[in-house]
């Protein structure tokens, strides 16, 4: 991976954990001393940065966070529950075997990994699930729409871990989309996705403090 991209990806890091705070001032030099770096891979950082939106150029003033505002992370939960709709509609008509079976193994780890009260495991086999209808969906633009969602949306303040019954909730909010995947029933797994999406958005804000 270029340097660049570590530069970015690092930094896009700490803007989505909130280690950067809006309106903080990014300065190539300040970066290029850091990671002991040329200017050019921070400003090829910093560029790709302002295209995520995620931080933006003011002429003879530089680079400044900007972040992600509470509306950001409502309409991308938005967005994901449209999308996500559509790749379970297209994984329940196009999985392979194989895939099924991947799906059923993953909802069972989820399954042991609630009962051991594990949440780093059990947010990892979350999105491993979540990937997995992507893939059955067969369809790379949507898959990739969707982890590109995912992504933006995995960076969890640790309270998360604290919420009362969070991993049984959460658990039992997958296990109505596999069963609905299982029985190959699209409506099911609409009404399915829908309340896990929106119950993970309101879970979501608070662990990032913007309710």
């Amino acid at each position: 991976m270029a340097i660049s991209d570590n530069l970015f990806s690092t930094i896009k890091d700490d803007i989505l954990t909130g280690k950067l705070k809006s309106g903080e001032k990014l300065t190539e030099k300040v970066i290029c001393n850091q990671y002991s770096i040329s200017r050019t891979p921070v400003r090829e950082a910093l560029q790709k940065l302002e295209m995520e939106g995620l931080v933006e150029s003011i002429p003879n003033r530089g680079f400044f966070v900007l972040g992600l505002t509470a509306r950001d992370y409502e309409d991308m939960f938005t967005l994901r529950k449209l999308y996500e709709i559509q790749a379970f509609s297209w994984a329940v008509e196009r999985a392979s075997d194989q895939e099924r079976e991947s799906i059923e193994e993953l909802f069972e780890l989820m399954e042991f990994y609630t009962m051991k009260k594990d949440v780093a495991k059990m947010l990892t086999i979350n999105m491993n699930f979540h990937q997995m209808i992507y893939k059955a969906s067969h369809n790379r633009i949507l898959a990739n729409l969707l982890s590109s969602y995912q992504q933006m949306l995995k960076y969890v303040d640790n309270t998360r871990k604290n919420y009362n019954n969070y991993l049984l909730d959460v658990f039992t909010e997958h296990k109505a989309i596999y069963e609905a995947f299982n029985s190959r029933d699209i409506d099911a797994g609409v009404t399915a996705i829908t309340t896990h999406l929106d119950n993970s958005k309101l879970r979501y804000l608070k662990s990032i403090k913007l309710l």
